[in-house]
């Protein structure tokens, strides 16, 4: 562990992250799940105080993972249905973010949980930092925010914030605009292979990577559209499968697909192994962050094909295709991959761009120091 003469003591809050904070093996883990667990592993090791908590899925109440203090809220179905939301939820969420006793606490992805933790602060006089996911965070619609009372105390939280954060220029204008929020730009970060590690794609695979939740917003159905269209090619799917129509139907006509093969959750652990036999990753979002799936096909010096380009570095860096349906992903699949000269710049361009921009030692260091400025702000006294 590396100590830091100007220590101080963080609280993330993620009520999916368990398994992220685990190791991946089990769990709901999504991008933000990956983030902050990131975030909580490297704030650790600086030498940091850092509290993590989460809904209790296994274990006991309270544990040590990887120098990070994981503290349990409660169940996610603990208490009774129309009560639940404030007891054990909010009550638990209040007593956790006591024990963890920090001077900044941080949220990332706008719910109902930004306003409560955005409460707390303000009444014990810690900062709160919110991070935006995605797009949807800084959308005036809210369309991953379902109710009323969950909208209310999303806003509350995000006016409330002592500092926001998004991930690319576009959510700061949205923030801006529809809001009337100022927010702080810091690119997400991600691990990567090393120098030594690194081993650059082919096309020759002729093999294509997808990750994610296999759900709605994803549009998974697309993916299918393009693998029967591309019977030569092969795709490997990578997400759990969520539990609704949708999401079983375009499972089940994926895996029926002889050049599919559907790999539910994979861990942490064998991931890497994924991107290392694909030549290119491809995402057919509807709309997204900054995923951490593309930066970590980046650091592979995996050009990505996808519909979404965040702050059109896609476009301007020569990252992959952007394309905006079947037709327009399978064309820009098949350029890259039948054109060597196309490919193999773009590949270069990938793995140099993570290392400018997202590689660890390039971005967290800009987090700590947002949160030691806010440090210095927060009250110490007991609670």
């Amino acid at each position: 562990m590396q100590t830091t003469s100007d220590s101080f003591s963080v609280c993330i809050i993620s009520h999916n992250g368990y398994g992220a904070i685990a190791g991946g093996k089990f769990g709901f883990v999504g991008g933000v799940e990956r983030q902050t667990s990131l975030l909580a592993r490297w704030m650790a090791e600086r030498g940091h105080r850092v509290s993590f908590l989460t809904w209790d899925e296994c274990g006991p109440s309270e544990e040590m993972i990887d120098g990070v203090r994981v503290i349990k809220i409660c169940r996610e179905n603990a208490g009774l249905p129309g009560l639940r939301f404030f007891h054990p939820k909010w009550s638990g969420l209040i007593g956790a973010l006591k024990m963890a006793d920090a001077e900044v606490y941080y949220h990332n992805c706008g719910e109902c949980v930004t306003g409560q933790i955005a409460m707390w602060c303000r009444r014990n006089r810690r900062s709160f930092v919110f991070s935006a996911a995605s797009e949807a965070d800084c959308d005036p619609a809210l369309p991953e925010v379902s109710s009323r009372r969950e909208r209310w105390l999303y806003l509350h939280g995000l006016r409330h914030a002592d500092q926001v954060l998004v991930q690319t220029l576009r959510q700061q204008t949205m923030m801006a605009g529809n809001f009337k929020v100022n927010a702080t730009v810091i690119p997400m970060p991600a691990p990567g292979p090393t120098e030594n590690d690194y081993q650059a794609p082919t096309p020759a695979a002729r093999r294509l990577l997808w990750v994610g939740r296999v759900c709605k917003v994803k549009r998974p159905d697309r993916l299918v559209e393009i693998a029967r269209a591309c019977p030569d090619l092969h795709f490997d799917v990578a997400g759990p499968v969520y539990e609704d129509d949708f999401s079983r139907t375009a499972a089940a006509e994926a895996s029926a697909l002889p050049n599919v093969t559907l790999h539910g959750p994979v861990s942490r652990e064998h991931i890497p192994g994924l991107y290392r036999k694909a030549s290119l990753l491809c995402c057919t979002s509807d709309y997204e962050g900054f995923p951490n799936t593309f930066l970590e096909a980046w650091s592979h010096g995996l050009p990505v094909v996808s519909t979404v380009d965040p702050d059109g570095v896609i476009g301007r860096h020569n990252l992959g295709r952007v394309a905006s349906d079947t037709t327009t992903l399978t064309a820009s699949i098949r350029e890259l991959l039948e054109d060597q000269a196309a490919y193999t710049s773009s590949s270069a361009a990938a793995r140099h761009y993570f290392l400018e921009n997202h590689a660890m030692e390039t971005v967290m260091p800009r987090f700590e120091a947002s949160f030691a400025s806010l440090a210095r702000h927060s009250s110490t006294s007991d609670l």
